[in-house]
């Protein structure tokens, strides 16, 4: 395990979903990490991702009266082709943008529908489309550990070896909507297979998922 990795594994531990921020910019240089990460990732996957700056407009409403999120004025934009497929790879190369931000000392959430779409900016190219967003900035508090399924309820069979084991219990401390934890593990031979519903958020989950149980494991299976 290089050093990149334990410090991928250490954000994976400490990583929680934070809605409240507060009103510290974010200076030259963690910017530039992020353009440079986002130009990256896009350029390997084909994606569009895009960081959005001081903007305050999209997570000014509230959703049944309730104030969900505060002082969010940055986020990054998450967009690619509009195919069913491309649901999966947003959710693993976005979850690689979160847990790079939190070994800066950062802050993230990710977001599907609770944002409002500001039209000057959240423009898309022809045959793509804005699949959810990342919330991004430094957090009032560090979030808390959300409720997870026991392993037994995301594998398949009971003999795995460490390494597995070590894979699906990273992937259980992934972010998932409302925490549904929809995905399941199995391994067959040489071999890791993972399932999830047909549905964006389940398929944009279980990007997220295999690219923990990638950092959990040590291996790159999939």
């Amino acid at each position: 395990m290089n050093k990149n990795n334990d410090l991928i594994q250490k954000a994976i531990l400490e990583r929680h979903s934070v809605r409240h921020y507060t009103e510290k910019k974010l200076d030259e240089n963690i910017v530039s990490m992020l353009q440079n990460e986002i130009k990256q990732l896009n350029a390997k996957s084909g994606l569009n991702f895009k960081l959005v700056l001081n903007e305050p407009k999209a997570f000014r409403r509230n959703i049944f009266g309730l104030a969900q999120f505060s002082n969010v004025e940055n986020y990054i934009m998450l967009i690619g082709p509009d195919d069913r497929a491309t649901c999966e790879k947003v959710g693993y190369y976005g979850e690689q943008l979160v847990l790079k931000a939190q070994t800066k000392g950062l802050n993230t959430c990710w977001v599907g529908g609770s944002f409002a779409h500001i039209s000057d900016i959240m423009t898309t190219n022809k045959g793509e489309k804005l699949y959810c967003v990342i919330a991004i900035g430094y957090g009032k508090n560090n979030g808390r550990q959300h409720k997870s399924k026991p392993y037994e309820a995301v594998v398949v069979g009971s003999k795995h070896p460490e390494w597995f084991k070590d894979g699906v219990e990273a992937a259980l401390l992934a972010p998932t909507a409302f925490n549904s934890q929809n995905f399941t593990f199995e391994l067959k031979g040489d071999s890791v297979l993972a399932y999830a519903p047909n549905k964006k958020y389940d398929q944009i989950g279980l990007g997220i998922v295999k690219y923990h149980f990638e950092i959990g494991s040590g291996r790159k299976l999939f």
